[in-house]
């Protein structure tokens, strides 16, 4: 059975479109929002969202990113509470959902425990920032069985060696990361980009999505065109925080992400 990832990026490939895929933190500023905002990322042409799992040391995460984990932990938000919105989502939503996160929430709730929740809640695909193909094991033997994709990351100072085994046990699609360091700190350069999707393409078919520093449309139209999709984090999570207390942070996120997709196209 087809996948909702699998299929999403099916279906753009054949209408010649680019997936849009969007990052926010569960919990900033509450749950409730949350769920609100991924009903109006969907309706404003997001394809894909990614759904941070807040955790007190995030290591791969800038500033922005940091400051809206611990906002959500201070809100008392927790992996089981996400899941239980994820699964009240799914009433309403067809949407690809990834969690994005770090093991240690994964491993404390129970790694087959977890599986089953969250396949049961209606979650895609996870990404674990600090879980790499070596140690994963553990995790996958479960996450697996359950038909959860598990998105791998790629960086710039990957080998080509290191994509073969990547890309080899990689399924949903593959997260480029445009820039070395955390998220939201730095701009990608658009040669070095162009480089490496090179030498992904020639490695792995999976669909490849670039991600960290794309934050306006003129940026994500450029590196788009190197890809099968852009992801915007940072960005829409210090939307949320300049905007989370005004009554039109739906229409203003609405707003952003519909500027994002229009460029894409």
């Amino acid at each position: 059975m087809t996948g909702r990832i699998e299929r999403t990026f099916r279906d753009l490939k054949q209408k010649k479109e680019k997936a849009l895929v969007v990052y926010l933190t569960a919990g900033d500023p509450d749950l409730q929002t949350t769920r609100g905002l991924i009903l109006v990322l969907e309706q404003a042409g997001v394809d894909v969202i990614e759904i941070g799992v807040p955790f007190s040391d995030p290591t791969a995460d800038g500033p922005v990113i940091q400051a809206a984990s611990q906002r959500a932990l201070h809100r008392g938000v927790t992996l089981s509470g996400i899941l239980d919105m994820i699964e009240s989502l799914r009433e309403v939503s067809d949407i690809p959902i990834v969690l994005f996160g770090y093991y240690n929430p994964i491993f404390s709730y129970g790694n087959e425990r977890f599986a089953a929740r969250a396949k049961r809640a209606g979650v895609d695909g996870i990404l674990v920032v600090d879980l790499p193909p070596e140690e994963s094991h553990e995790l996958r033997q479960h996450t697996d069985r359950a038909g959860l994709d598990f998105i791998s990351l790629i960086a710039p100072t990957t080998s080509d060696n290191r994509i073969a085994r990547i890309a080899k046990n990689a399924t949903g699609f593959l997260y480029y990361i445009s820039i070395t360091g955390v998220t939201g700190t730095a701009q990608p350069l658009m040669q070095n980009i162009r480089v490496d999707v090179e030498r992904i393409r020639k490695i792995s078919a999976l669909p490849l999505v670039i991600g960290f520093g794309i934050s306006t449309p003129a940026q994500a139209a450029r590196i788009v065109s190197y890809a099968d999709g852009v992801v915007i984090g940072s960005a829409f999570v210090r939307l949320i925080e300049e905007n989370g207390a005004k009554d039109d942070l739906i229409q203003i996120a609405s707003s952003f992400v519909k500027d994002i997709k229009k460029a894409l196209s």
